[in-house]
């Protein structure tokens, strides 16, 4: 590498660490990336959760050159092109029942900031304008924009910003090591954390809330599967309230828990949906909104020549990640990826609970083709024992990711037997040498 690394401040890195010690990667194709110098190293996370299909799939790359060449930008505010319409009702089509009006976004966290939006001005115009209080999750992540952190609930990213918006409020988390250490799957104990909700609607009065966002399976914070009928319980509170429930499907969207969705995987369906990555396999910037059609009819009243929604992006449904999300679905359909990890998450899952006898893990949890290792903290350095098992990964050829001491998995869904046995042998390893 010739140029200097001075000029660019890397995102969510250690900038200075990184910088005297780079980790470049080069080059990519189906389950690795190669180093500048050629060597392999097999992606055990789908880029950062989003190439769900694998790296430079032909028919995503053609159909991003054949764009560029058609037409490479289209304005989206009174104008549209074809492909708008074609994804958005490709997508409605893997939705669950009733949820069928897309809004494009470019990103998981520009989805969170219209999903917030959409909640607060559905209740407005339904004449229930006194609705304003939006509710998270402690451990919640939903973006770094202004709206996500507000209902987010990762100190790390919260800490350094300010107030935050006003008139949020967060339920527990539903982490609970002490009764679901090491559960496979979903975890027996925890569906009545949902019941904090009841408190904030005491605290509160239900009737100022106006949405609760939470993932259906938390993944930045270190993969926290729902405990089971944790998510069912929420939609019934919501429902008893006239509050919207919002999942944040950035990660689990497109394959990732078994199901196109986690909402199908756990039989609840909310009333708007956010999602991104998988959408376009990460190849293009691309991020939705998915409503349910009552969600979008409440905003169609009055005048038909006023904008409904005064909300929207320069780039909402760009030509290039419309291109790319067609030729990813039609990818996902073509393979059966978008329920192939149910018929992988048997054998991930043995394999990933083999580990719990390695040295300091605490607990081992999964769901779908999405792991999570939590490993015991050393005194005084939080994340820096999960930090040093990401470097030996790296040095023997696996890219994993780490939030705080927690390892987290999620390869893409092409993966096969043997690499999940790589993956599983190599953090063997390297958690048998770390101190």
């Amino acid at each position: 590498m010739t140029a200097s690394m001075d000029a660019y401040w890397m995102p969510f890195t250690a900038n200075r660490q990184f910088k005297k010690q780079p980790r470049l990667l080069a080059q990519a194709e189906g389950m690795f990336y190669r180093t500048p110098e050629g060597r392999p190293i097999l992606d055990g996370v789908a880029g950062l959760w989003c190439v769900n299909a694998g790296h430079a799939r032909p028919k995503i790359v053609q159909a991003i050159a054949e764009q560029a060449q058609e037409m490479d930008f289209a304005p989206p505010f009174q104008m549209a092109h074809p492909k708008a319409f074609e994804l958005a009702q490709e997508v409605a089509k893997l939705a669950p029942e009733g949820m069928n009006k897309v809004f494009f976004t470019n990103s998981g966290s520009e989805s969170v900031e219209t999903a917030l939006k959409m909640a607060l001005a559905y209740h407005r115009a339904r004449g229930e304008g006194h609705r304003t209080r939006l509710i998270g999750r402690e451990r919640g992540y939903h973006g770094v924009n202004f709206g996500g952190m507000s209902v987010g609930g990762m100190v790390g990213n919260r800490k350094m910003f300010g107030t935050m918006l006003g008139g949020v409020d967060h339920i527990r988390h539903t982490h609970d090591p002490a009764r679901n250490a090491f559960s496979v799957g979903q975890p027996a104990h925890g569906a009545e954390w949902a019941d904090d909700l009841e408190r904030l609607c005491g605290l509160h009065d239900a009737s100022t809330i106006a949405a609760v966002i939470v993932e259906p399976v938390a993944g930045s914070t270190g993969v926290l599967i729902p405990p089971q009928g944790y998510l069912q319980r929420l939609r019934e509170i919501c429902d008893r309230h006239g509050i919207l429930l919002i999942f944040d499907e950035v990660i689990t969207g497109f394959g990732r828990t078994g199901a196109p969705f986690g909402a199908q995987r756990f039989g609840v369906t909310p009333d708007l949906m956010t999602v991104a990555k998988g959408l376009t396999n990460g190849a293009v910037p691309m991020g939705a909104v998915i409503a349910q059609q009552r969600i979008y009819d409440a905003f169609m009243a009055g005048p038909e020549h006023l904008i409904e929604f005064a909300h929207g992006y320069t780039y909402s449904a760009h030509p290039l990640a419309c291109a790319a999300g067609l030729a990813t679905l039609a990818t996902y359909a073509e393979e059966g990826l978008l329920t192939r990890a149910a018929t992988l998450e048997g054998y991930f899952a043995e394999q990933l609970h083999s580990l719990r006898d390695c040295p300091h893990v605490l607990d081992i949890r999964n769901i779908g083709l999405v792991g999570g290792i939590e490993l015991a903290s050393r005194a005084g350095a939080p994340a820096l024992r999960a930090y040093d098992v990401f470097l030996g990964c790296f040095q023997q050829g696996l890219l994993i990711r780490t939030t705080g001491d927690t390892i987290a998995l999620s390869p893409p869904l092409i993966i096969e037997r043997e690499h999940i046995d790589q993956i599983v042998a190599t953090l063997r390893q390297a958690l048998t040498r770390v101190a």
